[in-house]
């Protein structure tokens, strides 16, 4: 068998010939020509002719390494001039437009971006990040389908930062099960929401039912304006993490204040955890110290009761506007500045928070897709730019499954 009918096997495109071979310092360099090619395709449309316009140099793609060696295909390239486009290159079968590596070679960067972290990439595959990021764009354009914001009825709504220096991108993920990631953009303000119900379509968007969100105010006032029908869920996390951080501040002024008149605060000073831990999970020293804060001061355990109350919204959602009607009324009336500021955004954000409560939506399964992404940031030591960060994200989380080729 001849050496190049042996390496067009490997290569395994049936759609090229091998025409010779050359080793360099490189690699392994396959000089390939395209079988049965009668007809040149214009390389952004489907587009055929027969007419060459002219020939241009050489290209070499990126393939599958061979025997431990990196593997290019090396084959001149015919220009012809498409109606729509002008003159364009012609598109090969094997590699997409504009792009040094073939479709098999970027089907292995994919897989292994899912897996592995930046160094491993790179110095398996001995190609740039950078590269890396550009083959995880393109992959992504191909296979990112429109149907996947189809059947959308409960969306959640977050920001997460994709760098230093207040650089962030809106996620739109589907609580699932399993979540999954299904739109992200670079920003987080109402513009960049609405360019999702822009891409989702009135159609589409009528469709949902409920959206999950925090209590910013630029996605509030985009879900107000795109879907007036959905109803609004403020995240549960987001709500009990106001009464915490309401809960911390009476600590501390309390903390001060007996450091003021008695010059003793130690008893105060070492009940943050237990005031802020949920009751089934105290240990009993907790417990010991949450039974001295109520017998020694009422300030600081009435503002545990609120903050029990708050929480008790979420687990008890048969009585859940009692619940927080309740809790709205005894932080208004506490006489503990923190708590009264709580009343106020509790009474703001009411009817969302008790929708949250009846379409049972949370932010807890995008706040884990938000770990997930995290570790993607600390796999890649950071991101040059929010579209690689992005498309490394929706490879990730989106749901997609890169095969892993086989020669």
């Amino acid at each position: 068998m001849r050496e190049t009918t042996v390496l067009r096997r490997l290569l395994a495109l049936p759609e090229i010939g091998v025409t010779g071979v050359e080793l360099t310092a490189d690699g392994l360099i396959v000089d390939v020509r395209l079988r049965w090619a009668t007809r040149l395709r214009c390389s952004r449309c489907a587009f055929t002719t027969r007419a060459v316009y002219d020939r241009r140099p050489e290209r070499r793609w990126r393939h599958l390494d061979l025997a431990g060696r990196r593997c290019f295909l090396r084959m001149p390239l015919r220009r012809l001039r498409c109606p729509e486009h002008g003159v364009v290159t012609e598109a090969v079968p094997f590699a997409p437009a504009h792009s040094g590596s073939t479709y098999a070679f970027e089907e292995e960067v994919a897989w292994l971006a899912q897996r592995a972290d930046k160094t491993a990439i790179t110095l398996l595959l001995r190609v740039s990040w950078r590269s890396v990021g550009r083959i995880v764009e393109r992959w992504i354009a191909r296979h990112r389908r429109g149907d996947q914001l189809d059947g959308l009825r409960r969306i959640d709504v977050d920001e997460k930062s994709w760098r230093r220096g207040h650089r962030y991108v809106t996620v739109v993920a589907h609580p699932g099960p399993p979540a999954r990631v299904v739109w992200m953009a670079e920003g987080r303000d109402e513009a960049t929401l609405q360019a999702f119900f822009d891409e989702l379509g009135p159609a589409r968007t009528a469709e949902l039912q409920a959206i999950g969100t925090d209590m910013a105010a630029w996605y509030i006032e985009a879900i107000a304006a795109a879907a007036p029908d959905a109803a609004v869920c403020i995240d549960p996390f987001h709500v009990v993490a106001l009464a915490n951080r309401a809960l911390d501040e009476v600590r501390r002024s309390e903390w001060n204040r007996a450091r003021r008149e008695a010059g003793d605060a130690r008893a105060i000073k070492y009940t943050r955890w237990a005031l802020l831990k949920r009751p089934d999970r105290l240990s009993d020293e907790q417990r010991a110290t949450l039974q001295l804060v109520r017998r020694h001061n009422a300030r600081l355990w009435r503002g545990y009761e609120i903050k029990e109350m708050v929480r008790a919204v979420y687990e008890r959602p048969a009585e859940a506007t009692a619940w927080l009607d309740g809790a709205i009324r005894r932080a208004a009336h506490s006489r503990l500045k923190p708590f009264r500021s709580l009343a106020a955004t509790l009474r703001q954000y009411r009817e969302m928070i008790l929708a949250a409560v009846e379409h049972g939506l949370s932010n807890s399964p995008l706040e884990a897709l938000n770990s997930r992404l995290a570790l993607i940031n600390h796999r890649a030591a950071g991101f040059h730019s929010a579209a690689a960060f992005i498309a490394l994200a929706m490879l990730c989380g989106g749901g997609f499954k890169p095969a892993l080729p086989q020669l």
